[in-house]
């Protein structure tokens, strides 16, 4: 039987872990700040990359790879980039160990040091523009969208599974066009991609903006991003795309042959999503039962549960069961049927419950004669029994109505705690009590630092949305342009 997860309302951050580590879906690995994702983790993470991957698909983009290594001097070409990235840089200076002359085990060899050292890769924009520069001869080569999935390095100090590792899963797109209104175009259409994914996938509600100047990516000229509310009023970037302007074309003299015969600097964007999604699945939509998902996302959206005494039930039963299973898998049902006879049923319950499989049905003798089976919902732990003669359209709609009604809960939620206010008490006690909070900010630097610093909360963006009537800044009592997304973060 599963452990009981530290309540919500208890601790947090000690709920999340619970889920993480009693879900099976990662754990801490050796290496200090990275993680192991295990199998059911990877298995929800591949079903994002399934759909993600058709979405980029179907908007014009092919998929490639690059090195994970990084020529130290490209990442110096582009001077805010590098400042960006300069203090989570890991540099390899070495490529050969050998044997310790004093003693046991290795040490690095002296003589094996590079003329170059290496980066490793915490994200591509440097050696994608060095390739590009090759590829890239005239308008005829543009656009040209390109997608990568891969795994990154930051040496992060305090590091959280999913949510901040050192080594983390992620997509980089970067694309290259003639026009800054293309580049642009493609900046916006990517955060669209990114907010579909969100909330008619994860059922997660997403807040779109621009993030401030001091926000943005090292190097970009904008970034727009995603930002969702986890049940603790916290916010959670998931995701952003990048407007680069011409930044990387002119550090790495990217440059095409125009229709007139002139030559021109291309435009870029780079965009987006990491394991970190698996984190703001987790802390949206789960509770203390454990994790729930949404059957869009589910590698099993049914388990199929037979319950018996003696073998002459568990035959007949499991048959009966394994004729369900065929029928929900022809309906294109991701389906489970658990029937190792080694495990209580009690303890399937309790198991599939904590892993948020979003529909158990359970068929026992009486179901049997009856030609019904229980089934229970995990997101309300409702339960029903239903005839199994139509199972599987009903388990479908069920389903849907699972995915409606999570993203329909969420949205309130993030609704119901979103404020608006206009004077500076208003707005540390709307911090206090872990709200969104809709304010007026002047537009400087100061100002935003000034805030961060008395209350922990950040601008997360200027929203595409909202108000956006001048006003007073909340803090500085200087005019302010609009209100601006106030929140504490991870």
């Amino acid at each position: 039987m599963a452990k009981k997860l530290t309540p919500r309302s208890e601790d947090y951050s000690k709920w999340y872990n619970d889920i993480v580590v009693d879900a099976d879906l990662a754990q801490h690995s050796d290496v200090k700040g990275c993680m192991v994702i295990k199998p059911y983790g990877y298995a929800i993470w591949e079903r994002m990359k399934e759909v993600l991957d058709g979405m980029f698909k179907e908007t014009g983009h092919s998929n490639a790879y690059f090195p994970l290594f990084i020529p130290k001097s490209y990442l110096s070409k582009e001077a805010d980039h590098v400042e960006g990235f300069a203090k989570e840089c890991a540099v390899i200076t070495h490529y050969r160990l050998k044997n310790n002359p004093d003693g046991d085990g290795v040490v690095v060899d002296p003589d094996a040091k590079l003329e170059e050292e290496l980066i490793v890769r915490p994200t591509s924009e440097t050696i994608i523009w060095n390739t590009y520069r090759k590829w890239i001869q005239s308008y005829r080569d543009l656009p040209l969208l390109i997608n990568q999935w891969a795994n990154v390095v930051r040496w992060e100090m305090r590091t959280r599974l999913f949510l901040r590792t050192t080594e983390f899963l992620w997509q980089e797109g970067h694309t290259a066009h003639a026009t800054q209104a293309e580049a642009e175009e493609e900046t916006r259409q990517m955060l669209e991609v990114y907010a579909k994914f969100a909330e008619e996938w994860m059922a997660m509600p997403v807040v779109k903006g621009n993030k401030t100047e001091s926000e943005r990516f090292a190097g970009a000229l904008d970034t727009l991003c995603i930002e969702a509310m986890m049940q603790d009023g916290k916010a959670l970037q998931a995701g952003t795309s990048h407007f680069l302007g011409q930044n990387f074309a002119r550090a790495f003299d990217v440059k095409f042959a125009t229709k007139d015969g002139g030559q021109e600097l291309v435009w870029a964007t780079s965009w987006g999503v990491s394991t970190r999604l698996m984190g703001a699945l987790i802390m949206t939509l789960s509770d203390d039962q454990g994790l729930v998902l949404p059957p869009k996302l589910a590698p099993i959206e049914a388990v199929i549960v037979p319950i018996y005494k003696g073998q002459d039930q568990m035959e007949e039963i499991v048959a009966k069961c394994r004729e369900i299973e065929a029928d929900l898998k022809s309906a294109g049902i991701r389906v489970k049927l658990d029937d190792d006879d080694a495990k209580r049923s009690g303890w399937k319950f309790a198991e599939y419950e904590l892993k948020g499989v979003p529909l158990r049905i359970a068929v026992g003798p009486r179901d049997l004669e009856n030609g019904t089976c229980e089934l229970a919902r995990r997101d309300t732990r409702t339960k029903s029994f239903e005839p199994l003669e139509g199972l599987a359209t009903l388990v479908r709609s069920t389903l849907n109505s699972i995915q409606t009604d999570l993203f329909s809960t969420a949205k309130s939620r993030l609704s119901e705690n979103t404020v608006e206010v206009d004077t500076w008490d208003e707005f540390k006690a709307a911090i206090k009590d872990s709200k969104f909070v809709m304010a007026h900010w002047d537009g400087t630097a100061e100002t935003e630092d000034l805030i961060s610093q008395q209350t922990k909360a950040s601008i997360r963006c200027l929203t595409f949305e909202g108000d956006t009537t001048p006003g007073t800044c909340v803090k500085s009592g200087n005019p302010s342009p609009r209100r601006v997304l106030f929140a504490k973060a991870y």
